[in-house]
């Protein structure tokens, strides 16, 4: 079914950012989801960039409320994606991201690799205390194999022997990947990107993880994704790089899996000691 448009049209709540506040880890997906379909980017914390709010039951105890209120951004109900009507947004939120917004399994080019190989892909979640969340990374040839263990890049391992791959920290919410895509040998096929929870704790504990690709860590975010459907998995698949002939193109995926990242790891050919 194709997201209703409003009269010049495009996408109702295309260039707005939605908060979703409250409601199951399920419902809250859904509405997402919606929000995607129509056009806008999901967000997953109450960045300046975000324009609205969407309030599902439980959301108005949220301790962000008040500064949603001082900020004075808009507040709906879920009924609003029905039909929704996006005003001007508040002047505190800033100018509307131009990133494009995909859905999971959307795909797109990465524009300018030859000129600009180095790309960050970060994924940010909402902080919870005491769930650790890591992102990793593994190379990949023909066969969806490490050719070395080296290939896995880990919070052990943050960065691998060429250079091509490195793990930073953006805070107790974020982390991200830098890749220099030229120094890939010419084997290399895909990078494939994941978050693993360390301990008992699952995704639907932590909620939706956003992911942003730019041409480096300073730049706007070139593409965006919210991969949101892990509920009591522990390993989720965020996105993967690959070749398409010469050029390299990034698909937002958010597969979940229930076990960890060592069943992970060795499912991509690295040897990991019992």
């Amino acid at each position: 079914m194709l997201a209703p448009r409003d009269r010049s049209g495009g996408r109702p709540l295309t260039g707005r950012r939605v908060l979703v506040l409250g409601g199951t880890h399920g419902e809250a997906a859904g509405v997402r989801g919606r929000i995607v379909a129509l056009g806008g980017s999901a967000a997953v914390n109450l960045s300046a960039r975000v324009t609205d709010v969407v309030l599902l039951p439980g959301g108005e105890s949220d301790r962000r409320m008040a500064r949603i209120a001082a900020l004075g951004l808009a507040v709906h109900e879920a009924e609003w994606l029905d039909t929704p009507v996006a005003g001007p947004a508040p002047a505190e939120a800033g100018p509307p991201s131009a990133c494009l917004v995909l859905p999971p399994g959307g795909v797109t080019d990465l524009a300018g690799t030859r000129d600009v190989p180095c790309w960050t892909v970060t994924a940010t979640c909402a902080q919870r205390t005491g769930i650790a969340i890591d992102v990793v990374a593994f190379v990949l040839g023909e066969n969806a194999q490490v050719v070395a263990d080296e290939d896995f890049v880990f919070y052990g391992a943050p960065e691998n022997p060429d250079g091509s791959l490195r793990l930073a920290t953006d805070g107790p919410a974020g982390q991200s990947l830098v890749a220099d895509l030229s120094r890939l040998p010419t084997t290399a096929r895909t990078v494939s990107i994941a978050a693993a929870i360390d301990g008992t704790a699952a995704f639907g504990d932590v909620g939706a993880v956003e992911i942003t690709a730019a041409r480096d860590r300073s730049a706007e975010p070139f593409v965006q994704a919210t991969p949101d459907a892990a509920t009591t998995e522990r390993t989720l698949l965020l996105a993967e790089i690959y070749r398409r002939g010469p050029r390299w193109r990034l698909r937002a995926i958010g597969q979940g899996y229930g076990h960890g990242l060592d069943a992970l790891a060795r499912g991509y050919g690295v040897d990991i000691e019992d």
